[in-house]
């Protein structure tokens, strides 16, 4: 009888076991399914309604259903970057992007974005790399900077300067 027990509770935690593996399995799968990722580049600047790239496409999403399941993009701001067109699924940029002010210095600038679809609800992950373009000049404190050099200074004697400032990220920087 004791045997009997102890192989019931056996069986009934292997089948525990096997419950929450199988549960943990279908959850991973679910959000792998409704969660996709994304990754465009542009360069800075570019005109309004450049094209970024095409989600649906790249999603392999029915264009058929994007309008009627209200495909578009959530971001956090108040002037948006990018709109997607809910008839083909294509992200345009909404304004020109300076990438110095939307990054400042970082080295990488991504911008993430969500897209959205209901009915069944879908998320996915959108990322945008804004790359730069050397479209500032730098700057030097002084205009201009007179230095007296004696005579008695040998050939290729060297004089520091301070340096310039340039808002360009480092490749483009001075």
């Amino acid at each position: 009888m004791r045997s009997e027990l102890i192989m019931e509770q056996r069986g009934l935690e292997k089948r525990m076991v096997t419950g929450r593996f199988t549960r943990c399995a279908l959850a991973v799968l679910l959000w792998s399914v409704a969660s996709a990722q994304l990754r465009y580049s542009i360069s800075e600047e570019v005109n309004e309604g450049a094209v970024v790239g095409n989600m649906a496409k790249d999603l392999g999403l029915d264009k058929n259903t994007l309008k009627t399941r209200k495909y578009r993009v959530v971001s956090g701001g108040a002037d948006p970057l990018f709109s997607v067109n809910e008839n083909d699924g294509v992200l345009y940029v909404s304004r020109k992007i300076d990438r110095e002010e939307v990054c400042a210095q970082s080295s990488v600038c991504l911008i993430d974005l969500k897209t959205v679809l209901e009915n069944p609800l879908e998320v996915h992950n959108v990322g945008v790399e804004v790359l730069d373009i050397n479209d500032h000049a730098p700057s030097f404190p002084e205009k201009e900077k007179a230095l007296e050099v004696s005579e008695s200074v040998p050939a290729g004697a060297r004089f520091q300067l301070k340096p310039a400032k340039d808002p360009d990220s480092s490749l483009f920087s001075v």
